[in-house]
């Protein structure tokens, strides 16, 4: 595996790298769905703050401006408390993904999920019941805590126990969940607009893929590798059996992930401090910084929080505008199956560079569209016509994300880290990941106010930004097994002057 203390130059003979079992799968399906969490917290939170009765509650200076006779288009829901409401939530999951590596290396990756899954059952609740602002930030901070423990732990779990060869495939499910989570909490929305307290049955039901995903944790067990770290032979070994089948030899990738880890163990290195050596360049460069900040400035997230409230921005009825949300979730679900079946076929770069290209177009498009039809000043009213033309564009926007930088940018992170500073390279990524959400959540409305359609263009030049990037640096690591994967940075054009000469140091 990608962790240790020793050089394999190739994948290791007689380890399974491509038998699927029923038993892989369930785990994979339960660990996936850690998205669901997630997935219904970006849904639901765009659609409750265009709900009258919330806004009327908690952010009533939004509904004077709306009340306007000509109001900005752009602006009326520029409030930094109301993103507040939503950005509040990756604060604390930066802390909490912090964190989350040392719990996962002490009580391993299934009791963080778990963990997650409890923390953000209690702030469903709390925001379900909330009665002030105050509360609505508290549950906000408890559920962002429950993403980052889920979100550390759920990608590097699918990826150690997934066989190498669907590996991709496996991987893109935590994708995928989340995709169902915000098309869940879309059409909830849509069905509680226009119940007086229909925001606390949106926010309230929560509780339920955290329920979901609370009960299918406690009926897995923990990745081999974690429970090989911990000691636990004899239920690593049960955990292989049950994941490569009763006929499949696994005592070499057994053997392999023990002797791995007693070389780390060996060594005894700081990971925050290992992870900065000179060899370890190419991975912290790509899965802890450029990877989870590229993947939030595609604006993707931006747009699924505010969703409802960008379409209204321009020209959608309320009605029309949560089902506006709602097929723009289904583009994007649909879109994850796309790159369920082409990852581990076509490879990660070929997915990156094309959906990068797809967004970029989309992105130019949208803001041209928008120039021309509501003025500079952002007074002037859009057609139905644009409305839909904008949301024909939004449309192929978010399918190229759901087929790249959507499941890949969870891929990539887990699959590239040695093992022994992998839960910390996907901690720091994950910090990163969330540190640039709330920054852009916190702005994006204001943002919005102020560049008008020059938003678009703002995201779509980060999108050129990154696909160029991804052409010159990522290598290709379709199908290629944990253990060999520190081979593609040795052979890389730029890479290979940080790692070569060092191979016995890359696990």
């Amino acid at each position: 595996m990608a962790g240790g203390g020793f050089a394999v130059e190739g994948p290791v003979t007689g380890i399974n790298n491509g038998k699927i079992t029923l038993s892989v799968v369930i785990t994979c399906i339960v660990a996936a769905s850690c998205g669901l969490i997630f997935g219904y917290d970006i849904g639901i939170s765009g659609g409750v703050t265009t709900m009258v009765p919330f806004l009327r509650k908690f952010f009533p200076s939004v509904l004077r401006k709306e009340g306007e006779t000509k109001p900005n288009i752009y602006c009326v829901y520029d409030s930094q408390v109301l993103t507040a409401f939503t950005s509040s939530l990756y604060i604390a999951g930066l802390a909490a993904s912090l964190v989350a590596s040392r719990l996962a290396k002490i009580f391993g990756r299934r009791n963080v999920m778990l963990l997650g899954g409890c923390t953000f059952l209690a702030g469903s609740a709390i925001n379900g019941g909330a009665v002030n602002v105050v509360m609505l930030i508290l549950g906000r901070i408890l559920l962002g805590f429950g993403v980052g423990f889920t979100n550390q732990s759920a990608p590097i779990y699918l990826s150690e126990i997934a066989p190498p060869k669907w590996r991709g495939a496996f991987s893109t499910g935590f994708q995928f969940c989340i995709g169902i989570g915000v098309v869940a909490a879309n059409c909830i929305n849509y069905a509680t607009a226009k119940h007086g307290n229909g925001w606390r049955i949106s926010l309230g039901l929560a509780i339920v893929p955290a329920a979901i995903m609370i009960l299918g944790t406690l009926f897995i067990s923990d990745s081999p590798t974690s429970l090989v770290q911990r000691n636990k032979l004899e239920q690593a070994k049960q955990a292989l059996i049950n994941a490569r089948g009763k006929d499949t030899d696994i005592e070499p990738e057994l053997a392999l992930l023990i002797k791995t880890s007693e070389i780390a163990k060996a060594l005894n290195e700081e990971p925050f401090v290992t992870i900065f050596q000179r060899q370890y360049r190419p991975q912290l460069v790509m899965g802890m910084i450029a990877i989870p900040f590229f993947q939030q400035v595609t604006g993707i997230n931006i747009i699924a929080f505010y969703a409802p409230v960008l379409f209204q921005s321009v020209g959608f009825g309320n009605d029309s505008a949560l089902i506006a949300a709602i097929i723009l979730g289904l583009v994007n679900l649909a879109s994850i199956l796309v790159s369920t079946f082409m990852v581990d076929r076509y490879g990660r770069r070929f997915l990156f560079m094309q959906g990068g290209i797809q967004m970029v177009i989309t992105q130019v498009g949208v803001a041209i569209v928008l120039a021309l039809t509501t003025g500079t000043d952002g007074t002037k009213h859009i057609s139905k016509g644009y409305s839909i033309l904008v949301l024909v564009l939004m449309c192929f926007y978010a399918a190229g994300f759901g087929w790249s930088w959507g499941p890949l940018s969870w891929l990539i992170p887990s699959e590239i880290f040695p093992m022994k500073i992998r839960p910390t390279g996907q901690s720091m990524g994950l910090a990163m990941n969330f540190a640039t959400t709330f920054v852009l959540s916190q702005t994006f409305l204001t943002m919005l106010c102020h560049f008008k359609y020059g938003t678009f263009l703002f995201y779509g030049g980060w999108i050129f930004t990154m696909t160029v990037f991804v052409a010159l640096f990522l290598p290709e690591t379709k199908g290629i097994p944990l253990d060999s994967v520190h081979t593609v940075w040795e052979k890389h054009w730029y890479w290979r002057r940080f790692v070569q000469g060092k191979p016995e140091d890359m696990h």
